[in-house]
């Protein structure tokens, strides 16, 4: 007969109501509500009478005073990440049950230690250290009496081996979680687990179906529920560190090289590959300089280097161009670290045996390209919304997520319809538009011309259009962007799309 699978149980108390305050215990009276019922309250509130599973009216008036937050579950689950991390760096092969309730088999941390009591203990220490003394820990023959032995008033409690039906006996049903047998069964007159497990298993299962004989066995502390471990994160993180200041992007770019050939070996023995990286960059000011990266595929080493090199180019530029304070000045780098932030199975990006060839060899000519230009050198365009042709045209650099600022599918009054035009002047550049007797035109306050247009940069006007008033953020403290458009063709068929702001023309765009 197989041993029964010992696991230990760690249980925060109120770990919504911790991640929600941001804080330990003990809370201000608080609940957290879901669909405007309490999902979650502090032990303050309780004592008022509050409780979970109440309608949110029914908990104000227990407690007029209550705070009452919105519950989150995606902010539980991140609050618990570092937990679980810190728990999986003492004993790997923690498993999250939900956030603020983890699992791990108990065999290797309770040998490690010299015993289940002991392995629990130095948990608990670990734990309190990090600032997380509430929490409690169980440990016994399964995940469901281990959660229960967790919960009990001690903040340690081990349920020795074949002792978990005698342990569950006196709980009430309800520890099962499921209201509508466990109403039942307090209608039968069955109010704890051990009057439930006298009851024959056959009956049960044609009473109450499967999931009634599954809590059947729970209730007798027959707990045959995997426990399927997580296993550990991999380390892809490398870092290197100078023994003097490098203050040359070429010196830089070659001391790192190793590191990135350590980062995808790394890589490769995970079978994963990485689609997104941060490169932190420390000083000999101690100043820590970070940046996240982008590629259009996966990176390789040369890549990794390249990106070192644009990102310590771009902190020199931005060095010289916008000097500050002495003690804070960009200064000759003493560490590198490689952050692989979001990797993929490498299955995925492996080369296909048809069809691949093309875009593979693009990809290769266009890092190329872009590795002797820089990082700005080769770039992607992106359609916005705005109402102004530069605010439309968006250029992100090859391998970058296109990000677009503004919503082109939204509506944007006075923006101009399709077609747009060919050519985009960023910045726009100025432009003559000027009457027959050579005047400059200028617009009224009712937005009409104060003479027909004659000639616009040098060349006679063929035919015009406008104009239409844009106004954009009048209410900010420099007035916006205010101007009037009109739509112009020349003697050389060339058609312009101009504006006047201010007591100047420019030229924003051009059709041809």
């Amino acid at each position: 007969m197989n041993a029964p699978l010992r696991v230990l149980v760690l249980w925060f108390p109120d770990w919504p109501l911790r991640a929600a305050l941001g804080g330990a215990p003990p809370h201000p009276p608080t609940a957290l509500v879901q669909a405007n019922t309490i999902v979650a309250c502090t032990a303050s509130a309780r004592e008022h009478g509050v409780r979970s599973g109440q309608r949110r009216r029914v908990a104000q008036g227990h407690l007029s005073t209550l705070r009452v937050l919105p519950h989150d579950p995606a902010r539980d689950e991140r609050a618990f990440l570092p937990v679980l991390q810190l728990i999986e760096k003492h004993a790997p092969g923690a498993t999250l049950l939900r956030p603020g309730l983890a699992v791990l088999r108990a065999r290797g941390i309770s040998r490690y230690h010299g015993g289940e009591s002991e392995a629990a203990g130095a948990l608990a220490a670990v734990l309190s250290e990090a600032g997380l003394p509430e929490v409690r820990i169980g440990v016994a023959d399964g995940p469901f009496t281990a959660e229960i032995a967790a919960r009990g008033p001690d903040a340690c409690t081990v349920v020795p081996p074949g002792r978990s039906q005698e342990f569950l006996a006196p709980y009430p049903v309800q520890v099962l979680r499921d209201e509508q047998i466990a109403g039942l069964l307090v209608r039968l007159g069955v109010r704890t687990l051990g009057e439930f497990t006298t009851l024959e298993p056959l009956d049960v299962r044609d009473r109450f179906g499967e999931h009634g004989a599954r809590l059947h066995a729970l209730a007798g502390g027959a707990d045959s529920r995997p426990l399927t471990p997580r296993p550990p994160d991999p380390e892809l993180v490398r870092n290197i560190e100078f023994e003097s200041p490098l203050g040359g992007t070429d010196q830089v770019a070659f001391a790192v090289r190793q590191t990135a050939d350590s980062v995808l070996l790394a890589l490769a023995d995970a079978s994963v590959v990485c689609t997104e990286v941060r490169i932190d960059m420390t000083d000999d000011n101690g100043s820590v300089f970070s940046r996240t990266w982008l590629h259009p595929t996966c990176f390789d080493a040369s890549d990794l280097v390249d990106r070192v090199r644009w990102q310590l180019e771009a902190l020199a530029a931005e060095s010289a161009k916008e000097p500050v304070d002495e003690a804070r000045a960009f200064g000759g780098i003493v560490a590198v670290r490689i952050v692989p932030v979001a990797v993929d199975d490498a299955a995925h990006h492996q080369p296909g045996l048809f069809g691949s060839g093309t875009d593979e060899r693009l990809h290769h000519a266009v890092s190329r390209v872009q590795t002797m230009l820089g990082h700005q050198g080769v770039v992607t365009a992106a359609l916005a919304g705005g109402r102004w042709l530069a605010d439309r045209q968006v250029l992100t650099p090859w391998g970058e997520r296109a990000v677009a600022p503004r919503d082109p599918g939204s509506p944007w009054p006075g923006s101009l319809p399709d077609p747009l035009p060919a050519e985009v002047f960023r910045p726009p550049r100025p432009i003559g538009v000027v009457a027959a007797d050579g005047a400059l035109i200028g617009v009224d306050e009712r937005g009409v011309l104060s003479q027909d247009p004659a000639r616009i940069d040098g060349v006679a006007v063929q035919a015009w259009a406008g104009p239409w008033p844009v106004h954009e953020r009048r209410w900010a403290s420099d007035g916006g962007k205010t101007g009037h458009r009109l739509q112009i063709v020349d003697d050389r068929d060339r058609a312009w799309l101009v504006f006047r702001s201010g007591e100047r023309w420019w030229a924003e765009g051009r059709y041809r």
